[in-house]
């Protein structure tokens, strides 16, 4: 590539705020021309590149304007130590449908390590897995 034109698309990606495509633009071009691979599939790889980084950024985002007060992950919940009625409403509560239907839950005064459960929902919601 000419670098002249190089250097107009780092400013553009720059100004547009695309670092990925600004990063990675030369390794996928290059691979593009060794796999003859069509200008569309070109473009869809790099878009690919910087929408997985934008949607992993706006996970991070998420987690940290929730102020939440720990970072328990369901999958590191302790299951056994949970009271009964809490155990048996997880698995439900895990599908986060509650999100979609709208409910607010309530979750009573559980003393530590009981309450991480609530704060692993939300990691889980604001997360997406």
């Amino acid at each position: 590539m000419n670098n002249q034109i190089d250097e107009t698309i780092v400013k553009y990606s720059k100004e547009l705020r695309l670092p990925v495509f600004r990063r990675d633009f030369k390794e996928l071009s290059k691979q593009a021309a060794t796999e003859r691979t069509d200008y569309e599939e070109f473009l869809l790889r790099l878009m690919e590149r910087e929408f997985e980084l934008r949607a992993e950024n706006r996970k991070k985002a998420q987690i940290r304007q929730a102020c939440f007060p720990s970072k328990m992950y369901l999958s590191d919940l302790q299951r056994e130590q949970l009271p009964v009625d809490a155990n048996e409403k997880l698995p439900l509560l895990e599908r986060l449908d509650f999100i979609e239907t709208g409910q607010i839950l309530y979750w009573p005064e559980i003393p530590e390590p009981e309450n991480t459960h609530a704060v692993g929902l939300g990691l889980k919601a604001c997360s997406g897995i």
